[in-house]
């Protein structure tokens, strides 16, 4: 159910050696995202849970869904790339039939991340979904 972009970073996953050049990659995709306007960043779109400061602006456009992100930390800012890709462009109501835990065990990321990213991480998915049951 992973979309094609989800899909492009599964499989440079899968051709890259080591976690050391996956964990670069997470972060590049994270340089590569567009900035997100700081009047934006605000209390209202602060994903609570996250050690790091971030947060999920929801974009909902023929009942399509898609987010603006960003976070202080390079790596966090990556991984609201990696689910970008995973939810972005999705129609809202198919959004909570999305197995994150799963597509993203796919790329390892479970396994590699410490325990507070990972926490931060569910705290993201958490978020898309309650901003996307809002919306639907």
């Amino acid at each position: 159910m992973a979309t094609p972009a989800f899909e492009d970073i599964a499989d440079t996953f899968d051709f890259l050696d080591d976690w050391e050049e996956r964990y670069r990659h997470v972060i590049e995709l994270g340089r590569a995202m567009p900035a997100m306007d700081p009047a934006l960043q605000v209390p209202a779109t602060k994903v609570e849970g996250c050690a790091s400061q971030v947060w999920i602006m929801p974009i909902i456009k023929d009942g399509r869904f898609d987010f603006q992100g960003d976070s202080d930390a390079m790596i966090v800012r990556g991984l609201i790339a990696v689910l970008h890709a995973l939810y972005s462009g999705v129609p809202v109501a198919e959004i909570a039939r999305i197995d994150a835990h799963a597509e993203l065990a796919r790329l390892g990321l479970d396994e590699h991340l410490s325990s507070q990213r990972s926490n931060g991480l569910r705290a993201m998915v958490q978020r898309i979904r309650q901003l996307a049951a809002d919306a639907g």
